[in-house]
């Protein structure tokens, strides 16, 4: 089994796949595409804050 060191950017990559991101939701391509930063950006906006809303209510 391949284990991915815990926010890489296959790690990022993962997990925004798991929460149903497949593609960059404003640019519509390939999350392969980025860097880590920009991926990083994307699990906070879009996963933590969801998390994070939901555990609110």
């Amino acid at each position: 089994m391949c284990t991915v060191h815990k926010y890489s950017k296959g790690w990022f990559v993962k997990q925004l796949r798991d929460h149903g991101i497949l593609v960059h939701p404003q640019y519509k391509s390939h999350l392969g595409n980025y860097k880590e930063s920009e991926l990083r950006n994307l699990y906070y906006r879009y996963v933590e804050n969801e998390t994070l809303d939901s555990e609110k209510k």
